[in-house]
């Protein structure tokens, strides 16, 4: 027991140590060196990725061993096991549940892609694609493929991302067509449309469609296109296409009114012109006070209305209570646009579930401050044994004071920003321990990990 946790605080130290190394080593190379350092350390993290896709496995394998020990029912088994991994990893839940089913592959059936990434010749991108293109046949098929791709590092070292790909169509389709167009049939049930925020203030808006029907939506915006330079249109041929796809979707003029609900979220300075704190619209993310304020002053002419939310000095919003057992319609929406994503650290989905921090069963009350929002995989992963939550207070001696304003402990409590385990000198029970206290959560995981998380609005 003690050479494990031996070998785990080293692991633990391994990446600062690492790093000062290197930063040493290659403070004085010359520039092919430099070059060389590059390759090796690039190949050092697919070696790195390889190790996280065999650990990431046997821990699932301990976990799910765990829960059928305790009784959980089969098909709950396994529930909560990519979301702590998604955490360890720093990414968010469908991520972790990626990598976990893509290194589950990879252990128990490519074995050649496996060595191929511990030999550091293959990125774990390069490896999801063997994966996700294999994903449609028989362990027999894909065990063949994997020896026909990843079997020759030289050759595999060699290829391109694209050429990678095509070559393990080209293989799968060899040795099992009928599923691989029995897939690209499915595929259409898959279409999807999602808008993600862009920077400056801009959105990006994605389409994922069966090939005819997005070669035909591409081909009519650029006709649009086309008869607008025709006619002396100033704009260009990619404006043109973006101010037609606004015009066909809500049937009004890009450049005109559109009416639509806007969530802006400001401190009442930056709307009285008094401050630059920025706002941040819901769902998108933040913006310039500049910015927030135009889309105020906008509001009756494109047919909204403003509703106004007060907030603490330090920004967070006020808090709403109910008798309710269930959040009531206004309270939801109030923690929605608090949180505005999920509040899991690094998962960053749409809300669909306001959750009680304290279970209702353990008395815990139907108010903002006991409130947060989760998407559907995280609520759901919390239900499996050994999660807990609970509101951060921080401790009233690390309050910012008036001769040291910008105080403020760090959310884990010691020198690594950790947060500290549960003990009643540095949990609070009840709210406001000093002014402005922001809305934290800090999530245990089985494993008795803290990960720390804020609103949106005070992050």
């Amino acid at each position: 027991m003690n050479d494990t946790r031996d070998v785990a605080v080293r692991l633990d130290d391994a990446p600062v140590r690492l790093a000062e190394s290197v930063q040493a080593a290659t403070r004085h190379l010359a520039q092919g060196d430099l070059i060389d350092a590059l390759r090796t350390l690039e190949d050092l993290k697919n070696v790195a990725t390889a190790v996280q896709a065999v650990a990431a496995v046997n821990f699932a394998r301990h976990q799910r061993a765990e829960q059928i020990r305790r009784g959980v029912p089969a098909e709950r088994v396994g529930r909560g096991v990519a979301e702590q991994i998604a955490l360890a990893r720093r990414e968010s839940p469908h991520r972790g549940a990626i990598f976990l089913g893509v290194a589950s592959m990879l252990v128990a059936e490519m074995p050649f892609t496996l060595d191929a990434m511990a030999a550091g010749v293959l990125t774990e991108h390069r490896a999801q694609i063997l994966v996700h293109e294999t994903s449609c046949v028989s362990r027999e098929v894909r065990v063949e493929v994997d020896h026909a791709v990843a079997g020759d590092l030289v050759r595999l070292s060699r290829l391109g991302t694209r050429r990678l790909a095509d070559l393990v169509r080209v293989e799968t389709y060899r040795r099992d067509p009928a599923s691989v167009v029995a897939r690209i049939g499915h595929a259409a049930s898959e279409r999807f449309v999602a808008g993600r925020p862009a920077p400056d203030c801009m959105t990006r808006l994605t389409a994922l469609l069966p090939v005819a029907q997005g070669v035909a939506v591409l081909a009519a915006l650029r006709r649009a296109a086309t008869t607008a330079h025709a006619t002396g249109d100033p704009r260009t041929q990619e404006q043109v296409m973006a101010d037609e796809l606004v015009v066909r979707v809500t049937g009004r003029a890009a450049t005109g009114a559109v009416p639509v609900a806007l969530h802006l979220v400001m401190p009442v300075d930056t709307l009285l012109n008094a401050g630059d704190q920025p706002g941040r619209v819901h769902g998108h993310g933040p913006i310039p006070a500049e910015i927030a304020r135009r889309l105020v002053v906008a509001a009756p002419a494109v047919e909204s209305w403003v509703r106004k939310l007060y907030a603490t000095p330090k920004g967070g919003l006020v808090a709403m209570e109910s008798g309710s057992r269930f959040f009531p319609d206004g309270l939801a929406e109030f923690i929605s646009l608090r949180d505005e994503f999920c509040r899991t650290p690094y998962c960053d989905a749409a809300i669909r579930h306001i959750d009680h921090i304290i279970p209702a069963a353990d008395d815990g009350p139907t108010d903002a401050a006991n409130g947060q929002g989760l998407c559907e995989r995280c609520n759901h992963a919390r239900q499996a044994p050994g999660w807990t939550a609970r509101r951060f207070l921080r401790r009233i001696e690390d309050a910012p004071t008036a001769a040291d304003p910008d105080r403020s402990a760090p959310p884990g409590g010691d020198e690594h920003g950790h947060p500290p385990t549960a003990r009643s000198d540095t949990w609070g029970d009840a709210m406001g321990t000093w002014l402005g206290d922001p809305h934290e959560v800090v999530i245990t995981t089985p494993t008795g990990h803290h990960h720390l998380s804020a609103a949106s609005s005070l992050s």
